[in-house]
């Protein structure tokens, strides 16, 4: 060790972070004098190195000097942030001290492994850079953590602070304050009413425009029971007839057909059951309760009753329906009336988009809305395709907002598609989405988990 400067810079590194860590925990009136001498100990031995050249006395009382260092560390609780520092010093003083032994020991021996001490040194003196490089980064980031903490302790005072200052105007203002906010809750309730009856009448709209539908679907069933009805009424006298008569065999013929008569009467009057009580369900409000529901089954009645209303209301209208129900979609675990909301009014919106566009009177021009369903294993995939006036791309990206719509006043509340955006996503963790083409075509895809 021909030169103290290393030694040196490391008491100085040391006597750094330890005066700093006292001072942070209020602890360097007990520890300055001693801090001092440590200080002035490496002065001295850096100057008596460097001036008067006793390079074996020096290298020695350095050894010293620094175990006696690395030594109060570990010992006193206090020095604890320094551990670190010493861990990294540590290889250094052994190295240094095995080194001045075959020094000491012999000359000779020791040139012929000088090389492996110079090598050990720089080992030594790597380990102790990376180490304190370390150590300084945790540091670092410690006193960030301290700052931020402190920051966030100046700021609760000074929220304290202002708190007590604003509780005196609070007491001021009480009365003032208690009426805002009776007329503040009063406002909010009659939005929230205003709302909800937004919401209801956009269903209540919805329904409305089934109602042709119904009308047309329960028709059919109510016809069939009346025919069935008569003819076994008619079937009824023949019976009594045939008994006055005696024909065993024409009795018997006679009560299967009157039999069967009933059993279509019966089917026919729940199918008309079924829609009711379907409408009702439509028109209800939901409890959010999910139940297997048959998706194609859903899609096609909804289908049907939408373009039956579109044409009891419009006997010009006509459309092409396409439909293409993969028997493979079945059930899915869904809310039937959230979801029949869903379907009815995505299909609304492409009856009036190709009713809109068959107004165009275009030449060759076929009105054409398609629904098909698609399964893709634990999800079914919903598509909706029209190849109507299209939606515009500059509102695109609007149209699921609430109370945003492209039809005229008056036809439209804006809030179907929000709705059913909601639905999908919020009720039934599912997506959906729309492609669309400006006077050509717009499709929704509609994908929804089976559980």
């Amino acid at each position: 060790m021909k030169f103290s400067v290393l030694p040196f810079i490391i008491v100085l590194i040391i006597y750094g972070r330890l005066r700093k860590s006292l001072k942070e925990q209020n602890l360097l009136p007990k520890w300055e004098k001693q801090l001092k001498w440590m200080l002035f100990g490496g002065i001295a031995l850096f100057a008596l190195g460097s001036t008067f050249m006793l390079e074996t006395f020096t290298a020695w009382t350095w050894h010293l000097f620094m175990l006696l260092i690395v030594a109060a560390i570990y010992r006193e609780k206090d020095f604890a942030a320094g551990r670190q520092l010493a861990l990294g010093i540590l290889p250094y003083i052994v190295v240094s001290i095995v080194e001045d032994i075959f020094k000491a020991i012999s000359k000779d021996v020791f040139e012929t492994v000088e090389s492996y001490f110079s090598n050990a040194i720089l080992v030594s003196v790597i380990w102790m850079i990376t180490l304190w490089i370390t150590y300084n980064r945790q540091q670092k980031a410690l006193d960030k953590e301290r700052e931020k903490r402190r920051m966030e302790n100046e700021m609760n005072r000074a929220i304290a602070e202002r708190k007590a200052q604003l509780e005196d105007i609070v007491v001021e203002r009480t009365a003032e304050l208690t009426r805002q906010k009776e007329a503040l809750e009063l406002t909010l309730s009659e939005l929230k009413s205003t709302q909800d009856q937004l919401i209801q009448q956009e269903k209540l709209a919805s329904l409305g425009e089934l109602t042709a539908g119904i009308a047309h679907e329960i028709q059919n069933p109510l016809n069939f029971v009346n025919n069935f009805s008569e003819v076994s009424i008619e079937l009824l006298d023949e019976l009594e007839s045939e008994l006055n008569n005696g024909d065993t065999e024409e009795v018997i013929a006679l009560t299967a057909d009157i039999k069967q008569n009933l059993q279509k009467i019966s089917q026919h009057g729940k199918r008309a059951d079924s829609i009711v009580k379907g409408m009702l369900q439509h028109s209800r409000k939901s409890t959010g309760q999910k139940e297997q529901t048959d998706i194609n089954d859903l899609a096609d009645e909804y289908l049907r009753l939408s373009y039956h209303g579109l044409r009891a209301k419009d006997k010009s209208f006509n459309a092409v329906l396409q439909t293409d129900y993969d028997p493979e979609a079945g059930t899915i675990a869904a809310v039937p009336q959230e979801l029949g909301r869903v379907v009815l009014n995505i299909i609304n919106n492409s009856f009036y988009a190709v009713n809109e566009k068959r107004k165009q009177q275009l030449a060759g021009y076929e009105p054409t809305v398609s629904i098909s369903t698609k399964n893709h294993g634990d999800e079914v995939v919903l598509r909706i395709r029209d190849n109507g006036i299209g939606i515009p791309q500059k509102v695109l990206d609007k149209i699921f907002q609430p109370f945003f719509t492209t039809k005229p006043t008056g036809e439209g509340t804006g809030l179907g598609l929000s709705l059913s955006y909601d639905i999908i996503t919020k009720v039934h963790g599912g997506e959906l989405e729309v492609d669309t083409k400006e006077g050509e075509f717009t499709e929704f895809l509609i994908t929804l988990p089976r559980s």
